[in-house]
């Protein structure tokens, strides 16, 4: 089976099996879901469902967050990873909202990734998942179920590598649901220790392109 065709495999499972899907982060706003995918960064969407509710509480919207300093923050977001680095990008994003966009969420990537805090993958999350657009979000989970399964080259060794050959062969139409649909597999069926591969749907047609394992083998790709 050659790269096309995996796609097309691949693609068709998912289209049937999950033709609705979206972000496990829970949020109201776009800048409630900017907020949460700041904090998800090396950190479960568990774990950050648990910590926004009263976070959203005591600050809403951008302007509430605005006039917070980092320390009051950082009381709601201390359980996840990296909690003093990421109190002080979320009130210093929630400034430069307030500041230079009236308070809201930008939908440009240009002006996304200006937000402290904000690199590629998340402006990614929000354009896709806030407004709707055909952007590709990279995670460790997308990285390397891309890998696996051989929609993109070795070559590709870098989260915009992948982002960019996973959007060429991608119907635009598809892109939004693909990055979840990945991401999903990745987290629940292609696991990074110990993948489920009697469990995958693909695993008659996946290479199983895992480092350091006894089944990895070349892909024909």
């Amino acid at each position: 089976m050659n790269r096309k065709q995996r796609y097309a495999y691949i693609l068709e499972h998912f289209r049937a099996q999950m033709p609705e899907v979206t972000t496990e982060l829970a949020f109201a706003t776009p800048f409630q879901l900017l907020v949460a995918t700041i904090l998800s960064a090396q950190c479960t969407d568990k774990r950050i469902n648990e910590v926004t509710p009263a976070l959203f509480e005591r600050f809403p919207d951008a302007r509430r967050m605005a006039e917070a300093d980092e320390g009051e923050v950082l009381d709601y977001v201390r359980s996840v990873s990296y909690p003093n680095s990421k109190a002080r990008h979320l009130v210093a994003m929630a400034r430069m909202l307030v500041d230079d966009f009236g308070g809201e969420v930008p939908s440009s990537p240009d002006l996304l990734v200006k937000l402290p805090g904000v690199g590629r993958k998340t402006a990614n999350v929000v354009q896709a998942v806030a407004f709707g657009k055909s952007t590709m979000a990279v995670d460790t989970h997308v990285y390397r179920v891309s890998h696996r399964l051989g929609l993109v080259s070795p070559t590709d060794n870098t989260p915009f590598k992948v982002e960019q050959q996973l959007l060429r062969n991608i119907p635009e139409e598809d892109v939004p649901k693909a990055h979840h649909w990945l991401l999903l597999h990745g987290r629940y069926v292609c696991t990074s220790r110990a993948p489920h591969c009697g469990e995958c749907k693909f695993d008659k047609i996946c290479p199983k392109i895992l480092e350091g394992s006894k089944v990895n083998k070349k892909a024909k790709v």
